[in-house]
This record gives C-alpha cells, structure tokens and sequence, in this order.
C-alpha cells in the first residue's frame, strides 16, 4: 500500500468516515473509495453493499477480480434517560457490537448500581455533548419524555446526521415534540428522520420488548442507510 493511500485510509478513520479499499487481485492496484465518493457505477453499487454490511469480500467487475476491504467507524448509540428501557437496551446493545453511554441528570435513575458496566454520565446532555459530539456513526435514544432533557440531544443528533434518531412517547406526545423542535429552526425534512413511536412496530409491550424493536430498528436503519447521501471531501 502507498503513503497517500494509507493516509487517505488513516483520514477516513479519524474522521470516523467509512471507506473501502479497493484491491484488483489481478493487476495489484490499489484505491480507496470513501463513504459519499461517487458510487454511480457497478463497482460502487457493490461497494455500497459492502459499506452498508460492513463485510469485505471479492467481486468479478468487467473481468477483473477486486478484494474490497471495508473500514466500517464502530458504531455508538446514545441514551438519553435511565430508565428501564434502557437497562434492558443498554445490554442487549452491547451484546450486537454497539458502544453504548447513557446520559441522565437525575441521579435518582442514573445509578451506577441500575447500570454497572455502562458509560453513564449524570449530567446535562447540553453539557455533556459538548466534549462527546455525535456523529454519523451515532444513534440517539431519547427516552425521558422530559423536552427539558431529550429535546436538545434530538435536535444535535438531527443537526450532526446522526444514522438514527429516536424518541420515546406517543403520537401526540411527538406532534408537540416536533412544534417546539420547530420554533427552535428545524426544518419539516430534518424533523421527518426522528423515529416516533419509536422502535419497529411489533407490538411491543413492556420495556424488554420495547428494547427489542427499538435495537432492531437502529440496526435496520444501519445497514439500510443511504451510503451516497454523505457530503464531504475526505482527501
């Protein structure tokens, strides 16, 4: 591998951008396609379903055989709320390859007895995102129903293109969610992302369920994401 591929590659992961390398088994040569690169062709069609699965493997393009090589950011996902819900998400999230923190001010919930062996910080998310910012990598849970707690973090993770954005309460609890997020500036289109109900619609009852078809539906959004829509120059 050569110094700028590598760089590009090292460029990739600092910035927490996932990329390919792309290697033709036949020739030996060698490139890097970022997430957001241009994807129109056959090559990057295959290579969006690597990106998507996080899977490398070998594929035929116009007789030449490519090893396409994926680097996938690990991703996060973000609790805003330590209630139990999250008790029951925060393990099972763990257990899928997810790097979980909850963040809760009311030290009441957030205990680290409710959550041993989790990242918990008993702290404003304000605050708190200010040192640890999502990313497109990220998926936010916010599950309160404080607009004092969650609706701030909803809004960022909007704001940063966070892969999956969530929020805990019923129908008419999200219609007035979504009229303050919109007296604070953002648009029908961004508000459309959040996730609420929250969790795939499996009937889910109790927090154990409830855990379950919100997990299934971060890893849906994940692996189902629009690998193309990412803007940037990663050189």
């Amino acid at each position: 591998m050569d110094l700028a591929t590598l760089e590009r590659l090292n460029t990739c992961r600092r910035a927490r951008v996932a990329a390919v390398l792309l290697t033709d088994l036949d020739g030996g040569d060698v490139s890097v396609i970022a997430e957001g690169d241009d994807l129109d062709s056959e090559l990057g069609q295959t290579v969006a379903l690597v990106l998507r699965s996080g899977r490398s493997r070998v594929v035929e393009v116009d007789g030449r055989r490519i090893f396409l090589n994926v680097y996938l950011p690990p991703a996060d996902i973000v609790i805003i709320g330590a209630v139990h819900i999250s008790q029951v998400l925060a393990r099972m999230a763990a257990l899928a390859g997810f790097g979980v923190r909850i963040i809760d001010p009311r030290t009441a919930f957030a205990t680290p007895e409710r959550f041993a062996e989790i990242d918990l910080t008993t702290d404003w998310p304000v605050d708190v995102l200010k040192d640890k910012q999502l990313d497109a990598y990220t998926a936010l849970v916010a599950v309160t129903h404080d607009p004092k707690i969650d609706d701030f973090p909803i809004a960022e993770a909007l704001r940063r293109g966070c892969f999956y954005v969530g929020a805990l309460g019923s129908r008419k609890t999200h219609a007035s969610r979504l009229e303050r997020l919109r007296r604070e500036g953002l648009a029908d289109e961004a508000l459309a992302r959040i996730n609420g109900p929250i969790g795939l619609p499996i009937g889910a009852s109790g927090p154990g369920e409830i855990a379950v078809a919100i997990l299934a539906q971060i890893i849906e959004a994940l692996r189902m994401r629009d690998v193309m829509s990412r803007k940037g120059d990663i050189r």
